[in-house]
C-alpha cells in the first residue's frame, strides 16, 4: 500500500483461475462498506483495486490525534443482531476489541430527578421474548405505572408489524406512537432514547418503517438481540490498520488519497476508472461513496432517475469531549434523560489517556447545534455534567473540543424507503454500496457492511465467481 497521492503497482493478488478468466474489480471508496465489498471479491478469487479519496480508510468511523490522545470522531456502537458487523470485526481480526455485553444493561440517568433518585436501568434478563424486558420495564422509574403498560401494549403491536409493506416507510414514527398512547414522556424516556441514537432523528421525523425495523430486530426479536458493542481501542485500529492488513492478506490493491475523477464504460463492456495519473480498467465496478458522489459519478442510465439520491437527505451528528484531571464517572457510558445530553461514552483507555478522565458525548440528531460555536457549547454542556455527574464540580477540565460530522447518515425520513437503491444499477458491471442503500437497515455500521456484501454478491453473480461461504452464512444469520 502507499499513503502518498501516485497510486503505487498492483500487489499480484489471489491466484488467477485455471481457465486464465482472471477478473479486476474496482472498488470506489474506503469506508466499511467499500472494505467489505473489497475482501468479499477478493475472497471470491477476483483481483481488486479499492481507491479512497482520504489519506485513511474508515469512511465516518475513523480515529484521529489530538496531542497525546487518540480521538474517534464520534462514538460507534454495535448490537449483538447486527450480524454483518460482527462478521467484518471477525474478518479483520478485530473482533475481541470490540466486545459485545454479557447482557445489555443501560443506565438511565435523569437529571430532573433528585440525586438519589436519579438512576434508572433497561436491561435484560435470561427470558423469552418479550419476557427478557418485562422486569425492567415493570420497574423502569422514569415512567408511570400507566405509562409502562402502555409502552407494553405498544411494544406488542410494534412486533405485529410487517416490515415488508411498504406503507410502513411513508408514515412517521411520532405519529403512530401516539395512536398507540405514548405519552410524551414514554417517547423521551424511551422510544427516543433508543431511536433518537439509532436512527440519528427523532420519532416524528423517522419513517415508521426503518423505526420498526430497529425496534423489532434489536428487542423483539432475541432475548440477546441488543445487546451492545464497541470498540475498546480506537476506531481506526479497527477500520484502518486491521483492514488494510486484511486487504493486504487477501492481495486487494489499495490506494488511499487517491480519487476518482470519471466513470465510463467501454465498448467491450468493461469499465475505465479514472484517477489522476492513471486509468484503471475493470470487469466491474462498486461506487461505495455517499449518495451524492456516488450521483455525480454514475454514467448516463445507470438508473432511471438518479436524482433521487440527492433527494437523500442527511442528518447530522454532534460530538463533545471532555477531558478532566481526575476520574469523574465510574460506569463504561450512561444515557441522559431531562437533559440536553443524551448519550455519554468513557473513552479514556482507547484514547491512551492515562491521567485524569475523557468522557465523549453523541449528541444525534443534532441539526439546531451542529454550528453552534465551541465556546457555547462549553457553555452548555459543561453544567449539564455537573448537573449528571457529580464527581465533575470538584474537577479541572484539561480539555474541551467539539467533532462534528454534518452529514453524519442519511436522514430516515417518511419516504426515503422508495429512494434508496439497491446494489444493481442498470450499467452491466456497476454496483452501489453504502448505507444509504436499500438495506432495509437505518445508516448504521451494519447497512454499510451489508451493503457491501450485496454488491459484492452481485458482482460475483454477474462475473461468474461462486460467492465465498462466509457470505451464504451471514445471509442466513442476518
Amino acid at each position: 500500500m502507499s499513503d502518498g497521492a501516485r497510486p503505487a503497482q498492483a500487489h499480484s493478488g489471489p491466484p488467477a483461475p485455471a481457465d486464465g478468466t482472471s477478473r479486476h474489480a474496482v472498488v470506489v471508496g474506503g469506508g466499511l462498506a467499500g472494505t467489505t465489498a473489497a475482501l468479499a471479491l477478493a475472497d471470491a478469487g477476483v483481483r481488486v483495486t479499492l481507491l479512497e479519496g482520504r489519506p485513511r480508510l474508515g469512511g465516518l468511523a475513523f480515529s484521529f490525534q489530538r496531542g497525546e490522545l487518540t480521538v474517534d470522531n464520534g462514538q460507534h456502537v454495535y448490537l449483538r443482531c447486527c450480524t454483518a458487523y460482527r462478521w467484518f470485526l471477525d474478518r479483520i481480526e478485530g473482533a475481541a476489541l470490540a466486545p459485545l455485553q454479557d447482557r445489555l444493561d443501560v443506565p438511565v440517568v435523569d437529571a430532573d430527578k433528585p440525586e438519589g433518585r436519579r438512576l434508572g436501568r433497561l436491561r435484560r434478563d435470561p427470558l423469552p421474548v418479550p419476557l427478557h424486558l418485562g422486569r425492567s420495564l415493570a420497574a423502569y422509574p422514569h415512567l408511570s405505572l400507566a405509562e409502562r403498560a402502555a409502552v407494553g401494549r405498544a411494544a406488542l403491536a410494534l412486533k405485529g408489524l410487517d416490515l415488508t409493506d411498504p406503507a410502513l416507510d411513508e408514515r412517521d414514527f411520532g405519529d403512530w406512537l401516539a395512536a398507540h398512547g405514548q405519552s410524551a414522556r414514554a417517547v423521551e424516556a424511551l422510544w427516543d432514547l433508543v431511536g433518537v441514537a439509532t436512527l440519528n432523528a427523532v420519532a416524528g421525523d423517522a419513517s415508521l418503517g426503518l423505526a420498526a425495523m430497529v425496534f423489532k430486530t434489536g428487542l423483539l426479536s432475541d432475548p440477546g438481540a441488543a445487546d451492545i458493542g464497541w470498540a475498546h481501542v480506537p476506531l481506526g485500529e479497527l477500520h484502518d490498520r486491521l483492514a488494510r492488513k486484511a486487504l493486504d492478506s487477501a492481495g486487494v490493491r489499495t490506494e488511499v488519497r487517491t480519487r476518482v475523477t470519471s466513470l465510463s464504460q467501454n465498448g467491450n463492456g468493461g469499465w475505465s476508472v479514472q484517477v489522476p495519473g492513471e486509468t484503471l480498467d475493470a470487469d466491474a465496478v462498486v461506487l461505495a461513496v455517499p449518495q451524492r458522489e456516488a450521483h455525480d459519478l454514475l454514467p448516463p442510465g445507470a438508473l432511471d432517475d438518479p436524482g433521487r439520491l440527492l433527494r437523500i437527505g442527511t442528518a447530522p451528528i454532534l460530538n463533545v469531549h471532555v477531558v478532566y484531571d481526575r476520574r469523574v464517572l465510574a460506569r463504561p457510558f450512561f444515557a441522559a434523560l431531562g437533559s440536553p445530553v443524551q448519550w455519554v461514552f468513557d473513552r479514556t483507555a482507547a484514547s491512551g489517556l492515562t491521567d485524569g478522565q475523557y468522557l465523549a458525548l453523541s449528541q444525534s440528531a443534532a441539526q439546531d447545534e451542529i454550528d453552534t460555536p465551541v465556546a457555547e457549547l462549553r457553555e452548555r454542556y459543561l453544567p449539564e455534567l455537573e448537573r449528571l455527574i457529580p464527581g465533575t464540580r470538584a474537577a479541572r477540565v484539561r480539555d474541551f473540543f467539539v467533532t462534528r460530522e454534518r452529514t453524519a447518515t442519511f436522514a430516515p425520513a417518511p419516504g426515503v424507503g422508495r429512494l434508496r437503491p439497491g446494489a444493481r444499477t442498470k450499467a452491466s458491471g456497476l454496483y452501489l454500496a453504502g448505507a444509504w442503500t436499500a438495506t432495509g437497515w437505518p445508516a448504521t455500521m451494519e447497512s454499510a457492511v451489508r451493503s457491501g456484501v450485496s454488491a459484492a454478491d452481485a458482482a460475483l453473480g454477474a462475473l461468474g465467481r461462486p460467492r465465498p461461504r462466509h457470505l451464504f452464512a451471514l445471509e442466513e444469520a442476518a
